[in-house]
């Protein structure tokens, strides 16, 4: 790409050297003739040292300020925010590694399945009965689709990826080795004798467009309903979505966060790692909760930024947090006050005891 192809992509601005080639991108400190960098603010211009990429994005205004600073730097490129240009030039000139259309010898496809143009099925692979896989979909090597599973168009099943019967993803899902989607919830009833007997599990699971879900996650079928997962959502690795949990569209989630059943996260809601939360519990829109929150079942979340558990308005958890670490110096407070006490105490006795004799 030319830099001017690179700004128009990325909606930015040539400052200078429209006509520079590259290829690649990479961090300011590594990059090297024929890659793109990026500096997110202009005050960390001056930390860049003398750069060598073919072209910086920098924010807009910090053209002049970039060329004077880094003039080994050919081409200059200003962006409202740099970072996202930086991405999408990324996903330019990285495409993600695409096979060619075609079913491998080794794959296991039923006769009833179908598999749309251009599709890919890896070695060992298998497509169960009466599955519909779309156009352009790549399922790599080792991967199920079970039966009368609908896997959208442009799909990527990275190896070892396992779609349970009767679960649909929209298009453009990508999902991460080892994702599990569509096993059976966690649902169980006690009997009076304290067995333990299985819940039907028998709903399905709803992906919709645009998903990405990093490696081992799980997500559960719904018990009687569905589990639902919304479009341009995110989820990272290694984390539990529980039957009938219902996450809105462009949700992020980072690893280990483990959701209980019926939880409801709202559209644009941001979960840090190793959040817990409890069943029925409900995230709304515009919330932000830290890592390792834990959210009580049935706990409403409004938005705002949340910390701690039992998760509560990041003010309190900074005030609540500044009081325990006080808690060594009040420790040594209270015993030189109990000491005193003491002291005083014996005092008093002592003259007591004295009027008392005389």
């Amino acid at each position: 790409m030319t830099v001017a192809e690179l700004a128009a992509l990325a909606g930015g601005r040539v400052f200078c050297g429209g006509d520079v080639r590259v290829e690649r991108v990479a961090s300011v400190e590594s990059a090297e003739a024929g890659a793109v960098a990026f500096v997110e603010e202009q005050k960390v211009l001056g930390g860049a040292g003398a750069c060598r990429a073919s072209c910086l994005i920098v924010p807009e205004g910090a053209g002049e300020s970039a060329r004077e600073r880094e003039r080994a730097v050919p081409a200059v490129v200003e962006a409202a925010r740099p970072k996202l240009a930086f991405a999408l030039v990324a996903r330019a000139l990285h495409p993600p590694k695409a096979r060619g259309a075609g079913i491998h010898p080794t794959a296991v496809v039923a006769a009833s399945a179908e598999v749309g143009e251009g599709a890919f099925v890896g070695e060992y692979a298998s497509v169960g009965e009466r599955a519909r896989v779309g156009a352009g979909t790549q399922i790599l090597a080792g991967a199920r689709v079970g039966d009368e599973v609908t896997v959208g168009r442009e799909c990527v099943l990275h190896a070892g990826v396992v779609l349970y019967d009767g679960v649909s993803l929209g298009d453009r899902v990508v999902l991460h080795a080892g994702v599990v989607v569509g096993a059976d919830g966690f649902g169980y009833v006690r009997d009076p004798e304290g067995v333990y007997h299985k819940f039907p599990q028998v709903g399905t699971v709803r992906i919709e467009d645009d998903v990405e879900i990093g490696a081992l996650s799980c997500v559960d079928r719904g018990a009687l309903g569905a589990t639902r997962v919304g479009r341009g959502t995110k989820i990272d690795n290694l984390v539990q979505v529980a039957h009938n949990v219902e996450i809105g569209e462009r949700v992020v989630i980072a690893a280990q966060t483990g959701i209980s059943g019926s939880t409801v996260i709202e559209s644009g809601a941001v979960i840090g790692g190793q959040v817990g939360m409890g069943d029925h519990a409900r995230v709304l829109s515009g919330a932000v909760v830290g890592s390792q929150a834990g959210i009580l079942p049935g706990k409403i979340v409004r938005a705002g930024v949340w910390w701690g558990t039992p998760v509560q308005p990041l003010d309190e958890y900074k005030r609540q947090n500044a009081h325990v670490k006080r808690l060594p110096q009040m420790r040594e407070e209270l015993k030189e006050l109990r000491r005193r006490v003491e002291e005083l105490t014996a005092r008093l006795e002592s003259r007591e005891g004295g009027d008392g004799s005389a």
